[in-house]
């Protein structure tokens, strides 16, 4: 059965979501359409990228990813069809596309050329991207929907700052619980340590000088550091809400320093 996904911050109030639902089932009567989350905050574009770079790989390849953020066209910003690990992503290049690549390199990339099912421009998600969602749905070619496109655009910085002995990092997202993962991956924070001492520093003037495999590794309402699921370095407090109580939100400074020796830290 093939599989459309919807990532939108439309909200659980408005009608929208059921009427691109209502149109895609009415082209295609036997799609399966999965909610990813349409409680994104709105516009933000680094909180969908974070969540639909996670949830996209669970999926099996042929799914058509429908992208309902920031979606008015424009010179600068165009309509695209994007093939991925496999997998059909359907949206605005505002630059969430460039996001979720997470390194790797796209099979295609289309700018759509395909006529609106009305001649309203504020619905592109139900006008035109249901139509082209059913479209590679249906397992026709990504290349009939327009031109090729070589790269895409980029609006934000991805990677963390990397410096001999640091790394500068932002929190990338702040999940459901308040914990901060920020863009610092595993496989770049052994890049630098080699077995040096570590701090860890938020921007409230609090540090930690450990990674944990488990929140449960400290007390309650102690500060952990631990990589997560996908391979990101999450800071949160064991049973509370750090970003709450310590007032950092998305795009907050995380910075590690690293020493040779434990005696030479500040």
């Amino acid at each position: 059965m093939p599989i459309i996904t919807l990532i939108s911050d439309w909200g659980l109030r408005d009608y929208y979501a059921a009427a691109v639902k209502g149109h895609l089932l009415t082209m295609m009567p036997d799609v399966n359409i999965v909610d990813i989350t349409h409680t994104i905050e709105p516009y933000d574009l680094q909180m969908t990228s974070y969540i639909l770079k996670n949830a996209y790989p669970c999926f099996p390849k042929g799914t058509v990813h429908i992208i309902g953020i920031e979606t008015t066209e424009s010179i600068d910003c165009k309509h695209i069809a994007m093939k991925l690990n496999g997998h059909y992503f359907v949206g605005a290049d505002n630059g969430i596309p460039a996001l979720i690549l997470d390194g790797n390199e796209p099979e295609k990339i289309i700018e759509l050329n395909v006529l609106q099912d009305s001649y309203n421009y504020t619905f592109s998600e139900r006008d035109l991207f249901a139509k082209v969602a059913v479209h590679l749905a249906k397992g026709l070619n990504i290349e009939d929907l327009g031109q090729p496109q070589n790269s895409l655009f980029e609006k934000l910085q991805a990677k963390p700052l990397e410096e001999k002995d640091k790394i500068v990092g932002t929190v990338e997202y702040v999940d459901n619980n308040g914990n901060l993962i920020t863009n610092i991956s595993e496989s770049t924070f052994k890049k630098h340590s080699k077995g040096k001492s570590f701090i860890i520093n938020l921007p409230c003037e609090s540090s930690i000088s450990k990674i944990s495999t488990s929140y449960q590794d400290v007390d309650s309402t102690d500060l952990v550091a631990i990589f997560n699921s996908s391979g990101y370095l999450e800071i949160a407090l064991n049973r509370d809400n750090i970003s709450k109580l310590l007032n950092i939100e998305h795009d907050a400074r995380i910075t590690i320093t690293f020493y040779e020796y434990l005696n030479l830290k500040p």
